[in-house]
Parts: C-alpha cells; structure tokens; sequence
C-alpha cells in the first residue's frame, strides 16, 4: 500500500471518529436542552387498566397536580387488555421524551411477563423507573365457617388437611393469586385454588362460602369485616398498619413474608436521565400534599416516593421475587 494511500485512510477515520464525536455533543446539547425546557407540550399518562379502581384514582390524582404545577396539560389515557400488557408495551415502544408515561401496578411490570413465552416487552430493560408511588398491604381473610382465628391456626388445618381447603382468586397469574401460591409454598401446605373472573367475584365467592379464604386490599374488605361475614387473620406488610393494629403480620408466624401490592410510574428506556429526575421530583412533592395522602389512604395505600435508583432496585427485586414463585410453584395463567 502506498504512502498517501495509507495516510488517506488514517485521515478518513479521523475525520469521520471528529464527525460523531461533533453528531454525539450535539445530541447530549439538544436533550440537556430539551429536559431543562420540560414539558414543553401535553404529557399522556397511560393507565393499562380500564377506568375505575385505584391505579386509576391514583394516576387523575397525580396528573391533576402535574397539570397545576406545569400549567401543561397530563392527560390520563386508559389502555386496558392482556393483562395490563397492550397499555404497558404502547409506553415501551414510545419515543424516550417523557411526553408518554406509564403509571401501573406490579402486574404488567413484575407478574405477567413471567408467564408469557414471548413477553410484548422486557419489563427490566424496556422502561425506565420514575418513581415508587404507593404501596398497599392486603388482608388475609376467611369466610366464618373456617375453624381458625390466626395464621398459625390456618396452617395447622390445611396441614392435616392437604388439598381440601380452597381459596378464591381474581384469575389465575392475577397477583392475588400469586400471593396466595406464595403463602402457599412459605407454610408448605396445599390449598385448592378457585379463580374468578375478578376481585369483586373473588369476594363474592368467599362471601357465600363457595370459597374458604382469599388475600385482598383491607378497604374492599372492610364492610364485610365490620359486618362480621369475614373474619381476617393477618396482614401481609412487614410491619402491622395503623389502620388496623390488632391485626398481627403473616410475617408474625412466617418470618419474612411480605406482598404487598403497588404502584409505580414508569418512562421509556432511554429517557434522558435529567427528565426522569424532574419527574421524579415533581411527582415526590405531589405525594406529600395532605389531599393526596387522605385519598391514597381511603384506598388502603401509603404515599412511597424515593429516588429513581431506588425504585428501580425495588422494581427488579420484585420482578425477580415473582419469577421465583412462578417457576417454584409451577402455576399458569388462564
């Protein structure tokens, strides 16, 4: 190879490594550009649930007081289907800019995918996590008719009864199914399982005896306990909540126990960090306005927050703890 020849294409690597190095600043200007101006236009907050119940109270609530703070419009648009899958996967196929969010529950993002052959999204590498919104312990309740009064007692009666006691279910791969698989397989014991089309019917059932037991939110609750139609045995946080204190943990007799259900809010992978962080921020000082707290409260949750590291840490623990229940117990859903 001649002289120049080789010099040529030195110098053509040069100039194009020059030429991306000039592309990739200009880029990294425009997105610090872009977040600092943030929103510059209507944000949609995709719910991938249909309207009603708490996820969707609780993504009005927060984008009302984003809509006041940004004097921009957030829109909550309600994609319901698969399971929360349609809504999920609209959020990871957006362009990462912030102006399509996701606020969900733990199913589309840490219980589905497990149980798909071909997921419609890699629930840890197709978002990027904003913040942990809410958190809420569920009850563990039976119909009156069982002879127990407390988790230990429930176990020792499904012991000497293997496969006899049934529970109900919102659905099979539900969440409230997946916890109950999850007690399950901490008390090594064997339970029958009875699914329902969903939470309400779930209830019902365990209302008129066609069920035994089941795990749900203390507000649904509620009016049956005070009523005396259920009876509820324990809590599934790690500690016992105020709003019931008598109330002992599973955690009390199964050390370690912990389900609780939650919410969070997610971006497209790939949304410049500086975005993420004034989300994360506008959405934290939103969590501790009293309004918010007394409506999440009415609803059996507690305002979270956190930074977006730590909610994605939670995130894959959680995505990681359900994959383990799924693959241990060997469960399907519908």
């Amino acid at each position: 190879m001649h002289i120049n020849s080789v010099y040529n294409a030195k110098g053509l690597v040069v100039r194009r490594s020059f030429e991306f190095l000039i592309l990739a600043v200009v880029a990294c200007f425009v997105g610090a550009v872009q977040a600092q101006n943030y929103p510059a236009k209507p944000v949609r907050v995709i719910v991938p649930n249909a309207p009603g119940g708490s996820i969707d109270l609780f993504a009005r609530n927060i984008s009302h007081k984003l809509t006041e703070a940004w004097n921009r419009q957030v829109v909550v648009d309600n994609r319901g289907g698969a399971a929360g899958m349609i809504g999920s996967e609209m959020v990871a196929r957006a362009a990462p800019d912030g102006y399509t969010l996701l606020i969900t529950s733990l199913s589309p993002v840490a219980i589905v995918p497990h149980f798909m052959r071909k997921p419609l999204y890699d629930a840890l590498r197709d978002f990027a996590p904003v913040i942990l919104i809410a958190s809420a312990p569920l009850a563990l309740v039976v119909h009156p008719s069982v002879p127990v009064k407390s988790v230990k007692e429930l176990i020792t009666l499904a012991k000497a009864r293997p496969g006899e006691i049934n529970y109900a279910s919102g659905g099979s791969g539900t969440s409230m199914h997946l916890v109950m698989e999850f007690f399950k397989l901490q008390a090594g014991i064997d339970m029958l399982h009875v699914p329902y089309k969903s939470g309400a019917q779930q209830v019902l059932g365990v209302l008129t005896g066609e069920a035994s037991q089941l795990f749900s939110s203390l507000p649904l609750l509620s009016p049956h306990l005070r009523s005396g139609k259920l009876r509820a045995l324990a809590v599934t946080s790690p500690e016992r909540v105020s709003f019931a204190p008598e109330l002992p943990t599973v955690a009390e007799t199964l050390p370690g126990f912990e389900a609780s259900n939650w919410w969070g809010m997610f971006a497209p992978a790939g949304t410049p960090a500086n975005i993420v962080d004034n989300l994360n921020g506008e959405v934290a000082k939103i969590l501790i306005h009293a309004d918010i707290k007394q409506s999440f409260a009415n609803n059996g949750a507690v305002p979270m927050g956190g930074s977006p590291r730590d909610f994605a840490a939670f995130h894959k623990a959680e995505y990681e703890k359900w994959g383990r229940v799924v693959k241990q117990t060997g469960i399907r859903s519908d």
